[in-house]
């Protein structure tokens, strides 16, 4: 009995999966379709406006869930046909720009942001949509367009003149997996081998790490040698302006350390005609600093002692959507309303644990602040996270998103980026 019933899911799967791949042929073609926006506005007003669409050679991410979402984000894209309003795609993401409404800089001034969406280009005229969320997860603001895939002004990009790239490693199934892109900044051409040596680095580092060690066969990661004018990074802060590849920074939103890049469209340029879809900006410099923003990118110095513990912890945010989990002791920072359930899976307020890791500790465990010998390593509900020293819990008592200390992630985040692998790739 037990045979046939494995047999019948056997089938079963291949049926769905049967399914799926017709509804992705049946709807888009194997390229992508590239939308680039520019977000604006400020706290009490946003726009969104088309800046330019394009479209590349290959289509890279998921083909089958199609319409599902594996985690919020703090905004989305939704693909819907034109005629009928049924979805055919959604992803989710977070932007610089929403984060930035959060700072008191956005309660008078004004200003915009670059955004760039990549999404299976369709055979059919579709509408679609973008929403964005503030950090009660409320839609703010909501944008949707037409594109007609036989528009003439769809611009071809990444058919010729591609940056050159090396494979660091390579997928078992290549036409079915995570592909990430690690991207030059801030290197010159004579630079290109120190490039891709550090690539390197931070892929073994990232790899080190479970659950991407024991998935890695799933991931195809290429190094992709954009080079600069100037060797290194701007530092605002010191009057040190660089001429690179992305026009990085640190001293984003006036953070010493918060290093971002505002050229999103210079970033999928150099991009173009690439295996890429999740992208890990490598950038040249010994300052300590970093960012990553959910199905974005990510940004890493590479010079610096912590360079290994920052990608990684960065590629937690880009890739996974984890939130921080430390505190400030100094300040409370009011990321996450303490009566909303943030949608980040390694955090939790208590106002909905549900679906989060209650199954791992069984019941609502709260630990001690500092926590006593005994529960050090228990799984439970830690209070001090995503900024806040109350109110905001994470899972365990330390944890790559936590510190850059810590050897590994917490077995909530190991679950969530595990999860997430599994969405995209069986």
């Amino acid at each position: 009995m037990e045979k046939k019933i494995f047999i019948f899911i056997i089938i079963l799967t291949c049926v769905i999966n049967k399914l799926c791949a017709q509804s992705f042929t049946e709807n888009f073609k194997d390229s992508t379709l590239r939308i680039d926006y520019i977000f604006s506005g400020n706290i009490n007003s946003q726009s969104i406006a088309v800046d330019r669409l394009n479209v590349m050679p290959k289509w890279y991410g998921k083909k089958t869930r199609l319409t599902e979402l594996p985690i919020e984000g703090n905004g989305q894209i939704t693909v819907k046909d034109y005629k009928n309003g049924k979805i055919l795609y959604k992803n989710s993401f977070s932007t610089l720009f929403q984060e930035w409404l959060s700072y008191d800089d956005a309660k008078n001034n004004v200003r915009s942001f670059e955004n760039v969406f990549l999404v299976p280009m369709p055979k059919h005229k579709v509408n679609i949509t973008i929403d964005l969320r503030n950090n009660r997860r409320e839609i703010i603001k909501s944008f949707t367009h037409t594109v007609d895939p036989e528009d003439i002004l769809i611009k071809q990009i990444g058919f010729k003149n591609i940056t050159p790239y090396t494979t660091l490693s390579q997928a078992e199934d290549t036409t079915h997996c995570i592909h990430i892109a690690f991207l030059a900044e801030g290197y010159t051409k004579d630079e290109m081998h120190m490039f891709l040596n550090d690539a390197q680095i931070a892929n073994n580092a990232i790899f080190e790490h479970e659950p991407f060690k024991s998935l890695k066969s799933k991931f195809n990661v290429i190094a992709v040698m954009s080079p600069s004018e100037e060797s290194g990074c701007s530092e605002p802060s010191s009057g040190i302006w660089k001429s690179t590849a992305l026009n990085s920074h640190f001293d984003t939103f006036y953070s010493d350390r918060y290093l971002t890049t505002l050229n999103i469209k210079d970033m999928h340029d150099l991009l173009a005609g690439t295996p890429y879809e999740h992208i890990i900006v490598l950038v040249n410099t010994n300052k300590y600093g970093g960012g990553g923003i959910l199905n974005s990118y990510n940004l890493s110095m590479t010079h610096h002692d912590k360079f290994k513990p920052v990608v990684v912890h960065e590629f937690g945010h880009s890739f996974a959507g984890l939130a921080d989990e430390y505190a400030y002791e100094t300040e409370d920072i009011p990321m996450y309303p303490h009566d909303i359930e943030p949608w980040e899976r390694n955090i939790t307020t208590m106002v909905d644990f549900h679906g989060k890791w209650e199954n791992l500790i069984g019941e609502k465990v709260l630990v001690p602040t500092p926590p006593t010998t005994e529960n050090i390593n228990k799984i439970g509900l830690y209070e001090g996270a995503g900024y806040s020293m109350h109110g905001v819990f994470r899972g365990q008592q330390e944890c790559r998103m936590r510190t850059n200390e810590t050897t590994e992630f917490c077995e909530i985040c190991k679950k969530s980026i595990a999860d997430i692998i599994n969405f995209y790739t069986e």
